[in-house]
């Protein structure tokens, strides 16, 4: 690790024994992170691909679902809806993400979430050797190994869940 970082999400991947560094991530003068993730860590010789994306829909009975994507990938609503078998799925709020996870958008981890949210991982987020989670505080995210991050993701459900 090079920088000390305390979170839901780094307490639970040093449980399972789950190595992790930090990556600082400048914040502008409104406290937000930079707006390319991206380009940060391109800068450091690290792929976009390895980006692991966590959105969060709101269900039509109510629930709540975290999707992990790797890099640019866009969700595949048609398949989603059949998988949870939901007639309706919508992008949840930011204030809904708050409630819903715990963490704020821009630092939503796909782990160290509340049980009544549904984890879902397209298997694209595995095909890199190391990715970029969030980390669940904002100007940090997680450079893990993706079969330590499968590790803590052992509960998720993970399939195809993007478009090809």
């Amino acid at each position: 690790m090079s920088e000390h970082l305390d979170s839901p999400v780094t307490r639970q991947l040093h449980t399972l024994g789950v190595n992790y560094e930090a990556i600082g991530i400048p914040l502008d003068p409104d406290k937000k992170p930079v707006r390319s993730l991206e380009e940060l860590l391109a800068g450091q010789n690290r792929n976009s691909g390895q980006i692991v994306r966590s959105l969060v829909f709101r269900t039509g009975s109510g629930g709540f679902i975290l999707l992990a994507v790797a890099g640019g990938g866009k969700a595949d609503w048609s398949m989603l809806r059949k998988h949870l078998n939901e007639r309706r799925l919508t992008m949840a709020q930011p204030e809904e993400v708050l409630a819903a996870t715990g963490f704020p958008i821009g630092a939503v981890p796909p782990v160290a979430l509340p049980e009544s949210v549904r984890i879902l991982v397209d298997a694209g987020v595995f095909e890199f050797e190391r990715v970029v989670i969030g980390s669940g505080v904002l100007g940090y995210a997680l450079d893990v190994a993706s079969t330590g991050l499968r590790q803590a993701l052992a509960e998720a459900e993970i399939g195809l869940f993007v478009k090809q």
